[in-house]
């Protein structure tokens, strides 16, 4: 797909999780907004899926181990045609099909229903080892925020992911510096999260900017010895594209109220 037509879904996808978030006046706009290039590169790019056949058992897979990102989620299946835009008035609303953490019983597209962090990449695994098991050719992505690495569960799992050669397997993380609590150097020092990752026996592609379609894109396209599961570590920015939003871990769990949506909205249009 085009560039350019990729970077205005990535546009349009950002002017969606403000209107989500500030419509319910409630979210995670901060984390939505640093992940947007990586949701739009991996559904549109790099997975085998069908909005009209959502439910295909060969269809790849796609975990959100950092739910509460689901209004980037939501607006990248929305675009896809999954559903429509109509269900966003009924974010974070009792009986609606978009909660605040994705729901795999009640949206169209969602593989795994996700929230507690840390979980979701086990998750990943066991569908990347299921797919392998069943002699498919099913991939599998896995977006981890990276304050959710501070879990002892992640690290199981990756070493499960090397250790059952899981070449079908892409972790991608959202690596924006940020938690709710402020930065992760504060909070729980990560380290050298490549390192780390390598360690456990993936092949890691480090992205200096994760909010770079290009570098995503090519990343996705990098192939990879055989039974070996890749990782790409992004580094991108809190709140991308929003200026008052930008590296702020204040805007990691708090919505826009009318006049900051305005603002945000004019942003984004320019």
């Amino acid at each position: 797909m085009d560039t350019a037509l990729l970077k205005e879904k990535c546009r349009l996808v950002r002017r969606d999780i403000i209107e989500m978030t500030a419509a319910a006046a409630s979210g995670h706009p901060g984390g939505s907004l640093s992940s947007v290039e990586l949701f739009v590169a991996v559904f549109n790019t790099a997975m085998r899926v069908d909005p009209k056949n959502p439910d295909d058992p060969k269809r790849d897979r796609f975990v959100l181990s950092k739910g509460h990102c689901a209004p980037a989620y939501y607006a990248t299946l929305a675009d896809m045609g999954f559903f429509s835009r109509e269900e966003y008035k009924n974010f974070r609303q009792l009986h609606g099909i978009l909660q605040g953490h994705p729901d795999a019983k009640k949206v169209p597209g969602i593989d795994a229903s996700t929230g507690s962090l840390g979980q979701g990449l086990s998750i990943g695994v066991g569908m990347a080892l299921g797919a392998k098991q069943q002699s498919g050719d099913i991939k599998v992505f896995v977006l981890c925020g990276d304050g959710e690495l501070q879990e002892g569960m992640i690290w199981e799992a990756a070493m499960a992911a090397a250790h059952y050669q899981l070449d079908n397997l892409t972790v991608i993380i959202d690596n924006n510096g940020l938690q709710i609590d402020g930065k992760n150097t504060e909070v729980m020092s990560l380290g050298d999260i490549a390192g780390k990752f390598n360690a456990c026996g993936f092949d890691v592609i480090e992205l200096e900017d994760g909010n770079d379609i290009e570098q995503v894109l090519a990343a996705l396209e990098h192939q990879t010895a055989p039974n070996v599961p890749k990782c790409i570590v992004a580094h991108t920015v809190k709140g991308k594209d929003v200026s008052f939003m930008e590296n702020q871990a204040g805007w990691h769990g708090k919505a826009p109220n009318a006049d900051e949506r305005a603002k945000a909205l004019a942003e984004l249009e320019a």
